[in-house]
C-alpha cells in the first residue's frame, strides 16, 4: 500500500465517471427558457434564405406565425423582431420607423393575435429605416445624439401601441433609456419593459445581420465607432450599464456575446438586474461555416458556446440557434 502522501487525495475525475453523475453535479444548465429567438420580418410571404446565416431566413407574416408557434411549443419564452424595410421606404430621417402601420408594427399586432402567450421584443433603432444605414439622425456627418433620442422616443411609443411587450433600444445614444421610460409612462405604458443594449460594441461580428436587414449596402465603409463602444474598453461598459439602469432599464444587454464574456461576467457580478447576452450573427455564422468545412461539430460547438454564456452569468441569450437548440434540449 502506497503512502497517502504519494497519492492524489482529491481525485476530481471521480465526479466525471458516469453520465448521471456529471449531470447531477453540473454547475449550470441550459433550458429553452434561457433562449430568445431573433427573427427577420419581410413583406413577402414565405421565406427568403440568408446566405451568411445558414438555416435562417427572412420570413413573411405566414412563416413568422409558424415559427413563433414552434418557438412557443419548444418552451422559448420570447422572440425579437427585426424588420427588413423596403429601400423605397428608407429616408435620412427614418420616418417609416414612426409609421404605426409599418412592417414591424403589423407583425407585432398579428403575433399578439395569433400567438398571444409568446413575448415580443422590438428593436428600437433607426438603422433598418435610414438611407445611410446609421442608427440615428446624421447631422454634419455624424449621428446627432439628442435629435436621435427624440425620434427613438416616438418609435418606442409606436411599438408599444402596436403591442410590444419589451422595447429594446440598441442605438447607444446617451440618455435614450430615460427618455423612452418617461415617454412610455406618460402614455400609460408603465408595464412595457425596457431591455437596454447597454454595452454594445462597434464590432466586426455584425456583418451577416446587416446583410439580413439590408443596411450593409447603405452603411458602406462608414463605421459606427462614434456611438458604439470601443472593443478595448471594459470599465466604460460598466458605466454604460449603470447609467441605463439608473434611467430605468429593466434588463441590460451585452453585445456581441462570446468575444465579451468578460463584460457579461463583470456586469452580472456588479448589478442586480438581469444581464442578457446576444450571440450575434457573426458568432453563429462562424460555427456553421467551420462545420460546413468539417472542422467541428456544429451542434456540440453551439451548445458549448451557449453554456459559456450561462457560466458567465447571462440570464438569457439571444441566438439564431434557439429553435435547433431547444429541440435538442427537449430530446435530452
Amino acid at each position: 500500500m502506497k503512502a497517502l502522501g504519494q497519492f492524489p487525495f482529491s481525485r476530481l475525475r471521480r465526479l466525471r465517471t458516469q453520465p448521471w453523475l456529471r449531470e447531477m453535479v453540473a454547475e449550470v444548465r441550459l433550458h429553452p427558457s434561457d433562449l430568445i429567438y431573433p427573427m427577420f420580418v419581410q413583406e413577402a410571404a414565405g421565406r427568403t434564405p440568408i446566405a451568411s446565416l445558414p438555416g435562417i431566413s427572412r420570413v413573411g407574416m405566414d412563416a413568422l406565425i409558424e415559427d413563433a408557434k414552434r418557438a412557443e411549443s419548444l418552451g422559448i419564452p420570447a422572440i425579437a423582431l427585426f424588420p427588413v424595410v423596403d429601400a423605397s421606404l428608407k429616408s435620412d430621417d427614418a420616418r417609416e420607423a414612426l409609421n404605426p402601420d409599418n412592417l414591424v408594427c403589423r407583425a407585432v399586432k398579428l403575433l399578439k393575435k395569433e400567438v398571444p402567450n409568446i413575448g415580443v421584443i422590438c428593436d428600437v433603432a433607426l438603422d433598418p429605416y435610414t438611407s445611410h444605414g446609421h442608427d440615428g439622425i446624421v447631422v454634419n456627418g455624424d449621428v446627432a445624439n439628442d435629435e436621435t433620442v427624440e425620434v427613438l422616443m416616438q418609435q418606442a411609443l409606436v411599438l408599444a401601441q402596436a403591442g410590444a411587450d419589451v422595447v429594446a433600444p440598441s442605438d447607444m445614444m446617451d440618455g435614450r433609456v430615460g427618455a423612452i421610460r418617461e415617454a412610455l409612462d406618460e402614455e400609460g405604458f408603465e408595464q412595457v419593459s425596457i431591455l437596454a443594449y447597454a454595452a454594445k460594441y462597434a464590432s466586426a461580428f455584425y456583418g451577416p445581420f446587416r446583410e439580413a436587414v439590408g443596411s450593409k449596402s447603405n452603411l458602406g465603409k462608414s463605421g459606427k465607432h462614434t456611438y458604439q463602444m470601443d472593443a478595448r474598453n471594459s470599465t466604460e461598459a460598466l458605466r454604460e450599464i449603470a447609467l441605463d439602469i439608473a434611467e430605468g432599464a429593466d434588463m441590460v444587454m451585452v453585445k456581441p456575446g462570446m468575444p465579451y464574456l468578460d463584460i457579461v461576467r463583470a456586469a452580472s457580478d456588479a448589478v442586480d438586474v438581469p444581464v442578457l447576452a446576444y450571440q450575434v450573427s457573426g458568432e453563429y455564422a462562424m460555427i456553421h461555416a467551420a462545420a460546413e468545412k468539417g472542422w467541428l461539430d456544429a451542434d456540440a460547438a453551439m451548445m458549448e458556446a451557449l453554456l459559456a454564456f450561462k457560466r458567465a452569468g447571462a440570464r438569457a441569450i439571444l441566438t439564431y440557434a434557439a429553435l435547433d437548440i431547444a429541440e435538442k434540449l427537449r430530446g435530452q
